[in-house]
């Protein structure tokens, strides 16, 4: 496969992902900011500053309050992380590559890409309650993910679009939790109290993950919570579940299946073996939004390693060009 279209399918799942991701981000924070006062500053800075987007918006605008945040996270063009770039870079990412995908899944990237576009033109950030625009980008996305999987030959392009997928998923799972942190920073409530119970309750949604957890523990609990999506082997949101797919992914690709054979295999299965062989109290002990912006850049480094094992041009051909 060439490099080109494999680092082409790797980001254009990525976007949808990240669209996916973002779209959650600002659901669940709308759904705790209704227990805040009004635009309150210490509710919508956080999310800005997780994202790795403050200093833009920081540049751009003077204060900081609801309608400012959903346009910036979701609608605005020169954003390169907001929902409408990252929908806009996935369909043209799926134009140059027409010929490795289905036309149901060109279809629906065009779907959802005009459906954004339509809420831009409708200034949906606007509104009182934008949750029902989230919800339908969330629920397009998964009928994406669904499309994905049933038409596309299980190929290395296919498992380049998966690692694509799941870098991404676990990045933003991360974040999400993060998101918990600075609000539990900001407003200084008594952890276990029903306000934080609520919250962890909003984050568990937020990524579909509700359901399952009470399943396995019943009550909330944020040891419990925090575990399970950082930890749980078989929750496919989870940040470990998501490496363990990723790399069997990447060894479909490589054909190795002991050791690694590049920087890519190396890295990722190094990330993924800290993960199994780490207890959610040792997590804790360090302090969860240290380890989770640790886990955030040795997951950026897993995404460097896949650009210079396999679409990053080599030094000698560059220099013969």
């Amino acid at each position: 496969m060439l490099s080109r279209v494999a680092n082409t399918m790797y980001w254009m799942n990525r976007y949808i992902e990240r669209t996916e991701n973002y779209a959650r981000f600002m659901d669940v924070n709308f759904n705790l900011s209704l227990e805040s006062p009004p635009d309150a500053e210490e509710q919508w800075k956080p999310l800005v500053v997780i994202t790795g987007d403050w200093p833009i918006y920081e540049s751009r605008f003077k204060t900081v309050d609801k309608d400012k945040v959903l346009f910036f996270l979701g609608f605005d063009p020169q954003n390169l992380n907001s929902i409408y770039s990252c929908i806009t870079q996935a369909r043209e990412n799926a134009r140059s590559i027409r010929q490795e995908i289905t036309k149901e899944v060109w279809e629906q990237i065009n779907a959802i890409y005009f459906f954004v576009k339509d809420g831009h033109e409708k200034k949906q950030w606007k509104r009182n309650d934008p949750r029902a625009f989230f919800k339908k980008i969330k629920e397009d996305c998964q009928m994406l993910y669904g499309i994905f999987d049933a038409t596309i030959t299980r190929s290395d392009g296919w498992h380049f679009g998966k690692i694509g997928q799941l870098i991404e998923r676990a990045d933003k799972t991360s974040r999400v939790m993060d998101v918990k942190y600075h609000i539990l920073l900001n407003t200084h409530q008594q952890v276990g109290g029903p306000l934080d119970l609520m919250q962890w309750a909003a984050l568990l949604k937020s990524v579909s993950a509700y359901d399952m957890y009470r399943k396995k523990y019943g009550k909330l609990n944020a040891l419990n919570i925090s575990e399970f999506l950082i930890l749980d082997k078989k929750f496919p949101r989870s940040m470990l579940c998501c490496l363990i797919h990723a790399e069997k992914s990447l060894q479909e690709i490589t054909g190795s299946k002991t050791g690694f054979s590049c920087d890519a295999e190396k890295y990722l299965g190094k990330l993924k073996s800290e993960l199994e062989f780490i207890d959610i109290n040792d997590v804790f002990s360090k302090g969860l939004h240290e380890y989770l912006d640790e886990f955030q850049q040795k997951l950026n480094a897993v995404s460097v390693s896949f650009y210079d094992s396999f679409f990053g041009v080599p030094a000698q051909v560059q220099i013969q060009q």
